[in-house]
């Protein structure tokens, strides 16, 4: 291709070709492709959250699938490198399955390795490192695989959970411990609404309350400190790109954690007829508002990653 070409090619145009070609033939190609191992990886786009397609190369490296970051020696990474730093679950193709994968940037020795590897096999990869100052970038692909969330098979066996899905059962019960305090604090409003004087709010109803409290607030405290200690630095170690979703994790653990001091000390210094329940409920609506953007977030973007290392803990 002469300079000149080069400068008039729809990159997008030929990818759409290919993509369309790969699929009606079963991952095969023709021309000046056939005979290459390729894959359709499909990434969720860095700025707009949309799914991109593209075809790559595909490798496997005693069993370990990857792709590289080639853009044929071009000087810059390509679009989809950048979309997976963002957000690591990918969907990839190879004409003869479809898979879930979480993308793995990989960096120093295990990098050299991976690429020599592929050299030895493709000399168009060594003429692509040699055309440009870039490192080219080596991602493994790590299946996410589907009898890791909980299902019956056919025999009727329950499957074994991953940790990702157990994250999520541990959202789900502190969701409902949560909608427990909001009901409390309702009954609570509603007393004094119906009632004046000494009958107002029940004190056994502000102790009923504190008692959840405390158990929400240890138990959700308990949650995100196994999170901080275990499981961030589990997936920062395996899976890189992650970093800032982590950080941001971490921060929003910080800004939950004041929320729970306060609420915890609205609860422990209400009195029945003397404090106001109603801004008691409007901080724990905050709480709550927080909390869901926060769990939310999580599930979206680590409890894939958390699925492929390995079994939720067996908790009778």
């Amino acid at each position: 291709m002469t300079e000149r070409e080069s400068e008039n090619f729809d990159v997008h145009a030929f990818n759409r070709q290919v993509i369309a070609e790969f699929r009606e033939n079963g991952g095969k190609l023709t021309g000046w492709m056939e005979g290459w191992s390729v894959c359709v990886l499909t990434t969720t786009g860095a700025r707009t959250g949309e799914r991109r397609e593209t075809p790559l190369g595909y490798f496997e490296i005693d069993g370990q699938p990857l792709v590289v970051a080639s853009v044929m020696g071009g000087p810059k990474n390509p679009a989809w490198y950048h979309n997976i730093r963002k957000n690591p679950q990918v969907t990839v193709e190879t004409g003869t399955e479809t898979y879930d994968a979480v993308a793995t940037i990989e960096t120093g020795e295990r990098r050299d390795e991976l690429f020599a590897a592929v050299a030895a096999r493709d000399e168009g990869m060594r003429d692509y490192q040699r055309k440009t100052t870039r490192v080219l970038p080596v991602v493994t692909l790590h299946r996410i695989e589907q009898d890791q969330v909980a299902a019956q098979d056919s025999a009727g066996e329950e499957r074994v959970r991953g940790l990702g899905d157990f994250l999520v059962e541990a959202h789900d019960w502190l969701r409902a411990e949560l909608a427990e305090l909001h009901r409390q604090v309702d009954e609570i409003i509603e007393g004094d609404a119906s009632c004046s004087g000494l009958e107002r709010a029940k004190p056994d109803l502000a102790q009923q309350l504190r008692t959840h409290c405390t158990e929400f607030c240890s138990a959700l405290k308990q949650h995100h400190t196994g999170e901080d200690r275990g499981a961030f630095p589990m997936l920062a170690q395996q899976f890189p790109e992650l970093a800032p979703a982590l950080e941001k994790l971490g921060q929003e653990h910080e800004l939950v954690a004041r929320l729970q001091e306060e609420i915890r000390r609205l609860v422990d210094e209400y009195e029945p007829g003397k404090s106001d329940p109603a801004h008691l409920k409007s901080r724990l609506e905050t709480m709550t508002s927080e909390l869901e953007a926060h769990f939310r977030y999580e599930e979206r973007t680590i409890v894939a990653a958390l699925n492929t290392l390995g079994p939720a803990p067996n908790i009778p």
